[in-house]
């Protein structure tokens, strides 16, 4: 088995076999801001399948984004029943929103993609990879795929986790079921 075999195999089960290194982690990340550049990936091996290199232009950032507040704000003016709906109705995960604020704090980079790295009682931790659009290793490289046309693919869903919250992760007979049906509707009363 290779070394990335290994890497994933201690990843699918974390609280057992990495009980104390995430003990350690969490400690410290509670502590950190919560977007924070780092050097080089905590999971390596999913950063390199979703098409993380060790080379000038791509960056690496933690990001924290906290868990539950998705309650309405109390009524302030109208007595409609729109505004009485106990919890808002949100079409993002939080995997789609640490990317967005990644995306916000390096304005000059776009966003590959992103994984979950851990999670506690307050917060869930993405590490977001970035691309710096303009640098002229990212430009030179061919195998990455990359061209500066590809802006806003966190705002517009176009990451892994914008297509899991769009119902495009699956394909084929029987998945028109499960997509929202955009246009449907539109035009009968």
């Amino acid at each position: 088995m290779g070394l990335y075999k290994y890497i994933r195999e201690l990843w699918k089960k974390p609280k057992s076999s990495l009980k104390e290194l995430n003990k350690q982690r969490l400690y410290l990340w509670r502590r950190e801001p919560s977007t924070l550049r780092i050097e080089r990936p905590t999971r390596l091996d999913r950063a390199r399948s979703l098409g993380y290199k060790a080379k000038q232009g791509i960056i690496i950032v933690r990001q924290r984004v906290r868990r539950g507040r998705r309650m309405r704000e109390q009524v302030s003016g109208g007595r409609r029943p729109k505004h009485f709906r106990k919890r808002k109705v949100l079409d993002k995960n939080y995997q789609q929103i640490a990317e967005e604020r990644a995306n916000k704090s390096f304005v000059n980079c776009e966003v590959l993609n992103s994984y979950k790295v851990n999670e506690d009682g307050n917060y869930h931790w993405f590490e977001v990879i970035l691309i710096d659009r303009f640098h002229p290793q990212i430009l030179s490289d061919k195998q990455l795929g990359w061209a500066p046309t590809m802006r806003g693919r966190a705002a517009r869903g176009l990451t892994s986790a914008g297509r899991k919250s769009r119902g495009l992760r699956n394909k084929g007979m029987g998945s028109e079921k499960i997509r929202p049906s955009l246009g449907a509707n539109k035009g009968r009363h």
